[in-house]
C-alpha cells in the first residue's frame, strides 16, 4: 500500500469485529511507531498493550470520570459499568506515554515525536487491515487510568489507541485543503 493511500484511507473506527487482534499483528504496528522521528534519538514513547482486565480498568477510571457528570445514582453506576465493560471488550488497546524530561524543550519535542509514533501505528494499521481509534484527553491523568495502564510516575500518557478489524468504516469527514492554513512567506 502507498503512504498516501493509507493516509487517505484512515479513518477514526468506533466499531470494531469480534475477532482479536493478534501479537504478531500488534508487534507489526509497535516496530512501525518506533521508526518514527524523534530529535536526539531520545526514543521517548513507550507502549502498553492493555488485557482484558486493564482495559477494563482504565474503562472503569473513564466512566467514573463520565458518571460525575450524571446526577442520578443508577444513571451514574450504569454509565462506569457499560463504559467499562465497553473497554474489556475492545480486540485491543495501546497506551501510548511519553517519558517526562524536565527540559521543557526537549519535553515539547518528545511529546511531538511521540505522537508521529501514533500516526505510524495508526497508517500501518491501515497498511495491515486494521482500524484504529486514537483517544486523548483528561483521563489520561487520572490516577486510576494511568494505574491500569501500568504507566510509572516518570511517564504521562499522551494517546490511548484503540485497534481492530472494523466492523463498519465511516465515510470521509469534509475537511479544508491545506492552502486554506497555508501562508507562503517571503
Amino acid at each position: 500500500m502507498r503512504v498516501s493511500d493509507a493516509i487517505r484511507d484512515r479513518r477514526s473506527i468506533k466499531r470494531f469485529a469480534e475477532r482479536p487482534v493478534s501479537r504478531e499483528e500488534i508487534e507489526t504496528l509497535l516496530a512501525a511507531a518506533a521508526l518514527a522521528p524523534n530529535h536526539r534519538l531520545t526514543q521517548p514513547w513507550r507502549f502498553y498493550v492493555l488485557g482484558p482486565e486493564a482495559r477494563y480498568a482504565y474503562g472503569l477510571a473513564l466512566g467514573e470520570r463520565k458518571a460525575r457528570k450524571i446526577e442520578d445514582p443508577e444513571a451514574a453506576q450504569t454509565m462506569r459499568d457499560t463504559v467499562a465493560q465497553e473497554h474489556r471488550a475492545l480486540p485491543c488497546m495501546i497506551a501510548v506515554a511519553v517519558v517526562n524530561n524536565t527540559d521543557p524543550e526537549i519535553r515539547e519535542e518528545d511529546y511531538a515525536a511521540a505522537m508521529m509514533a501514533v500516526q505510524n501505528l495508526a497508517l500501518a494499521a491501515v497498511d495491515v487491515g486494521l482500524g484504529t481509534h486514537i483517544k486523548t484527553g483528561g483521563v489520561m491523568s487520572d490516577p486510576g487510568a494511568r494505574a491500569a495502564a501500568g504507566v510509572g510516575d516518570d511517564q504521562r500518557i499522551i494517546a490511548v489507541v484503540n485497534v481492530g478489524v472494523p466492523a463498519e468504516t465511516p465515510s470521509p469527514k469534509k475537511r479544508e485543503p491545506a492552502s486554506t492554513f497555508t501562508p507562503w512567506v517571503p
